[in-house]
């Protein structure tokens, strides 16, 4: 028997109602806000056009903020969802400390940004120049002292942070993997590297999906981690966007100018991860 269409809408509607109220206007507003000269703390409020739009090409800190999260984004998404397969091939072999190893790799994943901002801050600073004095290790001293170090500094944290969550997701499909391919490729002589080639990685397919899908929204919208270990210093050659939107808000007192970056950071990654999807997707397809 059919359902009315009304008992339908009665279940969605508390759901559409919370996802009104906490995205749906808020968006709206932030579209309207981005093209005032609204300073976030006072009533007047006038209307600027696309002004704050045109000004952010002539806004030299937020390209370069925006380059530096681009370049910082297609690295950690490489990074993390390679690290996170070859944690996955690992602790799926049949050994005895497999199981500890998958909580142990996915324990950085429970712990906030902040508080692995500031403990990787110490071992880079502290850790590193006492290696270095002690050791001569010259490479080791002043490691967030500029903006290729700072940038490698963070890669590492937010790699060691995400690849046990990306494991977790690798290790799924891999177990959906029938033994029965393998075992046929096996006896038809093919090696390891070739199971991996011509099996394991095209029926991965569905899980990379997800996985490039989450790192590349996670490392584009970074914001505690990067406060916490570089504060985007220094000179702000390492301040990613979601800091400069941040201090463009609340520490210039430019809400305007700042709602419009963040708008125009919104279209990037929906327009980023749309093509992820649809890439992905269609190899899904093929494979």
């Amino acid at each position: 028997m059919k359902r009315p269409a009304w008992v339908f809408w009665a279940f969605l509607s508390p759901a559409l109602f919370a996802f009104t109220i906490v995205q749906i206007i808020p968006a709206l507003r932030g579209f309207y806000f981005s093209v005032t000269d609204w300073d976030g703390v006072g009533s007047g409020v006038s209307l600027v056009g696309l002004a704050n739009y045109a000004g952010l090409l002539r806004d030299q800190q937020f390209l370069r903020s925006f380059a530096f999260t681009s370049l910082f984004t297609f690295s950690a998404v490489i990074t993390i969802n390679l690290a996170g397969f070859l944690l996955a091939l690992l602790v799926t072999q049949k050994f005895r400390a497999a199981n500890i190893l998958r909580s142990v790799f996915f324990m950085p994943n429970l712990i906030g940004g902040i508080l692995l901002g500031f403990a990787w801050q110490f071992i880079f600073v502290q850790v590193f120049d006492s290696l270095s004095k002690k050791f001569g290790i010259l490479w080791m001293a002043g490691w967030l002292s500029n903006q290729v170090t700072g940038f490698l500094g963070l890669l590492i944290v937010i790699t060691w942070q995400l690849s046990g969550y990306m494991m977790i997701i690798y290790i799924a499909q891999l177990q959906n993997i029938p033994d029965s391919l393998l075992e046929a490729a096996e006896v038809d002589g093919a090696n390891p590297l070739q199971k991996l080639r011509h099996i394991i990685l095209p029926l991965m397919a569905p899980a990379f999906t997800i996985g490039l899908f989450l790192s590349i929204s996670h490392a584009f919208k970074l914001y505690d981690m990067n406060v916490a270990l570089t504060n985007g210093g220094p000179s702000d050659s390492t301040q990613m966007l979601s800091l400069n939107i941040y201090q463009t808000a609340f520490i210039e007192g430019r809400f305007g100018l700042a709602q419009s970056k963040a708008v125009v950071f919104l279209i990037v990654i929906s327009a980023v991860s749309l093509i992820q999807l649809k890439i992905s997707k269609s190899r899904e397809i093929e494979q």
